[in-house]
């Protein structure tokens, strides 16, 4: 069964339980209205339908492994990687003034999640670096 990213399920919980909205009232993240959370939200679940999901199956079947002292990932995982870090991901949530989007750990988070659902052995890499910002 494909992987189905709960976009959805996110505009609800953003918009109906947690009040997401007054933060675009801030100075901090007035750049976070709702135009620029749904762009968010549909780029990211296309990422994660259409590039990490079906990583899923052939990192199962052809784990990362190590050969003749190189780590070799798992088919696919190379160019997934990329396209999560071309796309901006891996900063999100980090100050623009050192290359970040600069929105809410709420959208983070939510990130996390979808990516999480999609392919978490893929994940687990931007996930790191995200200690690291």
């Amino acid at each position: 069964m494909p992987y189905t990213s709960p976009v959805a399920d996110f505009r609800f919980l953003l918009d109906q339980v947690l009040g997401y909205g007054n933060l675009a009232k801030t100075e901090t993240f007035a750049e976070a209205g709702a135009d620029v959370t749904e762009a968010i939200l549909s780029e990211l679940g296309r990422l994660c339908d259409q590039v990490m999901a079906p990583l899923n199956r052939d990192g199962d079947l052809h784990p990362a492994r190590l050969e003749n002292g190189v780590v070799r990932t798992s088919p696919g995982f190379k160019q997934g990687y990329r396209a999560i870090a071309e796309g901006g991901w891996l900063g999100i949530s980090a100050d623009p003034e050192f290359g970040g989007m600069g929105l809410p750990q709420t959208l983070n988070t939510a990130m996390n999640e979808m990516m999480s659902g999609a392919c978490l052995a893929l994940q687990l890499c931007p996930l790191l670096s995200q200690g690291q910002i």
